[in-house]
């Protein structure tokens, strides 16, 4: 599997114009590492859009879907930081989906991603998840340009907490397709031709939401505790 855990917490949304600089500082240099030191989380990652649709997408690679519910997680989300709570105020239009990773093959994450977000139609969501996972995604990652595949599944509902309440109720996740690789061309092929938004609906497909997206950082709780080991402090405002 190419993802580091059995679950995954998918994000989309976008930033008010105003606070994009500050927001990227703090999310890299705060809270990328907050995140990584909670029990269960095992890799966080910033992707911005190429063009078009939502301006983030960030993904939070987990253990199990217990992690996104654990005291420790709702601990540091009912209690956030002055700087995170500063920066809640900027977000718009987030949605947030808790994950089950239903399929996944590769070979670790490309700095392009196409990432779809959708419904299956009702009475087709099984014809719609087999054509993923058992015709489409397997053969991407052997592609020229392409490492991996990934189907996410929202198997649980987000609790209200202290963060969302500063930043507005946030929209939900159904199904997430994420296809990622090192060719930004080869990515946007597979956008344009197996996965476009005609073949995802001619399979059961609804509610479609297709984006490029480029990886800005990443970050897994490996690398946080060495650079808190190696004595490198999180930086925060005064």
């Amino acid at each position: 599997m190419a993802l580091l855990g059995k679950a995954a917490m998918i994000l989309s949304f976008d930033i008010a114009p105003e606070g994009i600089v500050e927001h990227d500082h703090w999310h890299s240099l705060e809270h990328l590492h907050e995140r990584m030191s909670i029990p269960g989380f095992l890799r966080g990652s910033r992707w911005t859009a190429v063009s078009g649709g939502a301006r983030y997408f960030v993904m939070y690679e987990v253990a199990d879907l217990d992690t996104l519910a654990s005291p420790p997680y709702l601990d540091r989300l009912n209690n956030p930081s002055p700087w995170t709570a500063r920066m809640m105020m900027h977000y718009r239009g987030m949605n947030r989906g808790f994950c089950r990773v239903t399929f996944s093959r590769g070979f670790g994450l490309g700095n392009c991603g196409l990432l779809i977000r959708l419904s299956p139609e009702p009475g087709r969501e099984r014809v719609l998840h087999e054509w993923l996972v058992n015709e489409t995604l397997p053969p991407l990652p052997g592609t020229p340009g392409l490492v991996s595949a990934h189907l996410f599944e929202a198997a649980l509902t987000p609790e209200m907490t202290q963060e969302q309440r500063i930043r507005g109720k946030d929209g939900g996740v159904d199904w997430v397709v994420l296809v990622t690789g090192y060719d930004e061309a080869a990515v946007v092929k597979i956008a344009e031709s197996v996965l476009s938004p005609a073949s995802v609906e001619g399979h059961g497909g609804i509610n479609l939401v297709s984006n490029l997206y480029r990886m800005r950082h990443s970050l897994s709780s490996q690398e946080a505790a060495m650079s808190q080991d190696c004595g490198n402090p999180i930086y925060s405002p005064e």
